[in-house]
């Protein structure tokens, strides 16, 4: 849909007024209004699909929550699903519901009845990108679509990439891995972090296909021995997805991994975090404060940026100056000021932090505090006026500290400053479409840990797990989501960070004053049906002091 038309729709049905719609085009520049609307938490995907359906004065299917079979998928021709924009959504007594994003079509519908003859059909609107994902499930294996590719003699590496690289961005991938192996090469999607294959490519075809993401990354082609970082603008059907690329030498030859960083990996608004409600209004007082500095904790792939765009996004008004300084920019936020890291121009954190300072920032963001100068510069950032936002690489929150200090930050500066540390893990979500509840003896998880009376006393725990289906490709998980750990630095934290605490010390300290580990949290989640048990022990693990 174009700005225009969602402009419309959104207007007729009173779902936004005219000055937000004016306010979010002006921010949005010339990017997508309903991005920009869905990322400041103004409207939600949903609520833009029933306010299309009003419009279209049709039904809502949501795709995305209820995905089609591939056998429903499958009695609609691909030719004619792709040339219609059409899908089977559901069959009930005789009449059949077909979701499409193009309702006015001409003729459409008449063309669906003499495809289902002697049933009653109704049309409903669905996503254009739900729609695109069901689409998904018309794609042969990867392998077989290879074969075809090299047998037709096309021109082989551009086609089997783009196939893999639709691929990836139709089943919702974070990353793609290349994978030499003796003769093959394995393709390797990693979804919901969990990597799984996709298929393989002979290694006589590998080279072509290294030689062309070098060369879109615009890396050197004749280097075989060295690491090489790049990116790609990967445009296909209107729409595009940023690929960040890393190659590195291994012994069966040069492995690739992507990043994709397509529009579902975007970072969700703050309320849709998967925290606590007190844990919320914890990080909403913290990031309310005119100065300080907030820091998220946690491994590569934790979620950490996700968790800091979504304070940007709750932070972004037309009367805040945000700036942000990343490695790399993963996601343009409108009316946000964002620079990216580059070494090659001496552009560091620290270098662009100095800068930014001058620049009268009310908010600012450093993707990654990573040596004592950056971490000095952010400290007194924050002491002099600033709100500051960062990520650290620390296993828990309370470790944060003890690093930080061991960088040579003045304990005083770090005193005045600290306000809040979080700490957090990604764990699978259990699939909504096949969860079920299991009921476990209190012995059958003793076996899964050995903490597990503290959590479940009772003799038997009735807790869930999905069995597998269509929606979430046999797995019994489908999205992720974030299990939290908050030290809020209180005034006797700040006085311990005077006498040079070591973790544990800090540890002890929250823990009287209210603080829980993320496992505690895991387990709120696991007792709703949100996770399971296996997935958070596969993450995380109790904290000691409950041994």
């Amino acid at each position: 849909m174009t700005n225009e038309q969602i402009k419309k729709i959104l207007i007729s049905g009173n779902y936004v007024s005219e000055s937000d719609i004016a306010a979010a085009l002006e921010a949005s520049g010339h990017g997508s209004l309903a991005d920009y609307l869905i990322n400041q938490g103004i409207i939600t995907r949903d609520i833009l699909g029933q306010a299309a359906a009003e419009f279209f004065k049709v039904s809502y299917a949501d795709l995305n929550s209820y995905p089609p079979s591939p056998d429903k998928v499958a009695k609609i021709p691909e030719d004619v699903g792709r040339k219609l924009r059409v899908v089977f959504f559901r069959e009930d007594k005789g009449k059949v519901v077909i979701a499409t994003d193009t309702p006015t079509t001409v003729d459409l519908k008449k063309t669906l009845e003499g495809m289902f003859k002697g049933k009653e059909v109704s049309l409903a609107y669905a996503l254009p990108e739900d729609i695109d994902h069901v689409f998904a499930v018309y794609q042969k294996p990867l392998e077989t679509r290879f074969s075809k590719i090299i047998k037709d003699n096309k021109r082989v590496a551009p086609e089997i990439l783009d196939e893999i690289i639709s691929d990836a961005v139709a089943f919702h991938s974070s990353d793609i891995h290349f994978e030499p192996i003796l003769d093959d090469v394995v393709i390797r999607f990693r979804v919901d972090g969990v990597l799984q294959e996709a298929g393989r490519i002979k290694k006589q075809y590998y080279e072509n296909i290294l030689n062309r993401v070098k060369v879109q990354a615009k890396l050197r082609i004749d280097e075989h021995y060295s690491a090489q970082d790049g990116s790609i603008r990967y445009q296909k059907d209107g729409r595009n997805t940023d690929l960040r690329v890393s190659i590195i030498p291994t012994v069966e030859g040069e492995k690739i991994a992507v990043r994709v960083l397509a529009e579902y990996m975007q970072g969700f608004a703050l309320v849709d975090l998967g925290l606590s409600k007190n844990d919320e209004k914890i990080i909403r007082e913290a990031a309310d404060k005119p100065f300080g500095m907030i820091l998220v904790t946690g491994p590569t792939g934790s979620g950490k940026t996700t968790t800091l765009y979504a304070l940007i996004k709750m932070l972004n008004q037309p009367q805040v100056n945000i700036t942000t300084i990343e490695d790399p920019v993963e996601y343009r936020i409108a009316g946000v000021n964002q620079i990216q890291v580059n070494t090659a121009t001496n552009l560091t954190f620290a270098k662009g932090l100095r800068s930014i300072i001058r620049q009268d920032p009310d908010v600012v963001l450093v993707g990654e505090i990573r040596d004592q100068e950056t971490a000095e510069i952010a400290v007194n950032a924050a002491l002099t006026g600033h709100l500051m936002l960062s990520t650290f690489h620390a296993n828990d929150a309370a470790t944060a500290i003890p690093r930080l200090l061991n960088m040579n930050i003045e304990p005083f500066l770090l005193a005045s400053t600290l306000e809040l540390i979080v700490a957090q893990r990604l764990v699978r979500r259990v699939c909504e479409h096949c969860r079920r509840s299991v009921t476990y003896s209190q012995a059958e998880l003793l076996e899964k840990f050995k903490q597990a009376k503290t959590y479940f006393p009772n003799k038997t725990a009735t807790l869930y797990e999905g069995k597998g289906c269509d929606a979430c490709g046999h797995t019994g998980y489908r999205g992720r989501i974030a299990v939290f750990e908050f030290i809020k630095v209180t005034s006797e934290v700040e006085n311990m960070i005077l006498e040079n605490p070591a973790s544990k010390q800090i540890w002890e300290l929250a823990r009287t004053q209210g603080t829980r580990s993320m496992f505690e949290d895991g387990i709120d989640k696991v007792n709703n049906g949100v996770t399971t048990i296996d997935e958070l022990l596969r993450v995380t693990e109790p904290p000691e002091e409950i041994e």
